[in-house]
């Protein structure tokens, strides 16, 4: 199996077991294309799995040797896949995307699993970095921002951020550790939760798999719609969402959804007059203001319930 992959998403998935990973530096535009496509030119597989719906992703399986290409069903195809695959998976309306791409091996006849497994290839050394950032008592990973990529507004007001801290800190005796890329937007961000609250800004000092090692660790992950949710829901970690931008049915941690903070309906009928039911299934609101709509007294109110449960995980 041969895996094309992000640069980032790499980071995290390096040294998967029997998968062979093809790099793509999407930084570096035209090059980046020109280099994947001369590591393809000399092979050819049996099959394609086309599961992301992107036109560089469409270009890119262009580049592959392959008569069998895979993807989704036209009604759910954005940038005119259809028109660069040979199949196509059944149609499942208002389908989770985690559901969607299961749809890809249900297509090929795969068997799902029951309780399906994520192996991230975390070492020893991962561990423990994790181990020496974690407190000796239980603690929250606030990972505040979400990518900005094509207008999707995600990212909750760092006041209110700081506000759950001091909670958490101050009324259930934890700690927080904030996390993040270390971004300029980012560090800006961490000042302002810093200096209004009693955080440890571990903001770029963490690789992809030492954060997925500390989410391991942790009581409990706060974040809008972004990697870290996703990571927390596979490792069973409980998941404070913050939703109204994007739809947590379409995008939400997947299994975890027990502690989402949606308001997605309400921000939905205040942005464009209609209920969610009316609008196309998983549309991104791309208000600024959009995260306005959760309240920090309902992201406390769940913290706390979400802190109360005995056990530091869910099942995963």
């Amino acid at each position: 199996m041969t895996w094309i992959i992000g640069q980032t998403e790499h980071s995290l998935l390096e040294g998967l077991a029997g998968v062979e990973f093809l790099v793509l530096d999407k930084r570096a535009g035209r090059r980046g294309m020109r280099e994947l496509k001369e590591r393809l030119k000399a092979r050819r597989y049996d099959l394609l799995l086309q599961m992301q719906d992107s036109l560089r992703a469409s270009r890119v399986a262009l580049m592959t040797r392959c008569r069998r290409r895979v993807g989704f069903d036209r009604r759910r195809a954005r940038d005119f896949q259809w028109l660069f695959t040979t199949e196509r998976i059944a149609h499942r309306p208002r389908q989770h995307v985690m559901e969607a791409l299961f749809g890809f091996a249900e297509h090929l006849g795969i068997e799902r699993p029951a309780a399906p497994r994520w192996d991230f290839p975390l070492s020893a050394e991962d561990a423990q970095a994790a181990a020496g950032m974690a407190p000796g008592r239980p603690f929250c990973i606030l990972s505040p921002l979400s990518s900005q990529r094509r207008g999707a507004f995600r990212n909750w007001p760092a006041e209110r951020y700081a506000g759950v801290a001091r909670h958490v800190v101050e009324q259930l005796g934890g700690e927080v550790l904030l996390t993040g890329s270390g971004s300029l937007k980012e560090r800006d961000y961490a000042a302002v939760i810093a200096a209004q609250s009693g955080v440890t800004d571990l903001n770029g000092r963490t690789t992809l798999k030492q954060l997925a090692a500390l989410i391991g660790l942790a009581r409990l992950v706060v974040c809008p719609d972004s990697g870290p949710a996703h990571i927390a829901a596979a490792l069973g970690t409980r998941v404070v969402g913050l939703y109204a931008g994007s739809n947590p049915d379409r995008s939400g941690p997947w299994g975890n959804r027990e502690f989402t903070v949606n308001r997605y309906p309400q921000a939905v009928r205040k942005s464009l007059g209609k209920g969610v039911e009316d609008v196309r299934f998983g549309r991104r609101l791309r208000s600024g203001d959009v995260m306005n709509e959760i309240a920090a007294a309902d992201v406390i109110e769940t913290v706390e319930r979400a802190w109360a449960l005995p056990g530091r995980n869910l099942q995963p």
